[in-house]
């Protein structure tokens, strides 16, 4: 892929053959006034194949604005998952948003609510051996 002949289309002219591996200059713009009226930002994924330029520059123009915003006091920002911890690391801003957690399906299932079976065995073992 590296090297291979690119454009930038709206989704619903993408050429048969070819694959959308980013967002564009004007997704990149709404994503990015969207998030200065936000007070929390979850982010699982990046929005491209990040690890191959030019198709970071999506993930990483959003990431950047992100931290901006985060590092302001303006949004709290939440991210998850292996990929989307790669992608903020590679944009740059790993350390500037507020919480990262690896976990990526078993994070979404935290923010469901639903019981994580690792977070119950440490629960349970803390309250067994923790004096009340």
């Amino acid at each position: 892929m590296a090297g291979a002949p690119t454009r930038t289309v709206p989704v619903s002219e993408i050429p048969d053959g070819w694959m959308a591996l980013d967002v564009g200059p004007q997704s990149v713009q709404i994503l990015n006034a969207k998030l200065a009226g936000l007070k929390t930002l979850v982010w699982n994924g990046p929005l491209g194949v990040f690890e191959l330029p030019p198709f970071d520059e999506g993930t990483n123009a959003v990431a950047q604005e992100a931290a901006r915003l985060t590092q302001a006091g303006t949004l709290k920002t939440v991210a998850g998952g292996g990929d989307t911890v790669a992608a903020l690391r590679h944009a740059g801003v790993l350390h500037d948003m507020t919480y990262v957690s690896t976990a990526g399906g078993a994070f979404l299932e935290w923010l469901e609510g639903k019981v994580l079976p690792g977070l119950t065995a440490i629960s349970t073992t803390l309250e067994k051996t923790l004096p009340v």
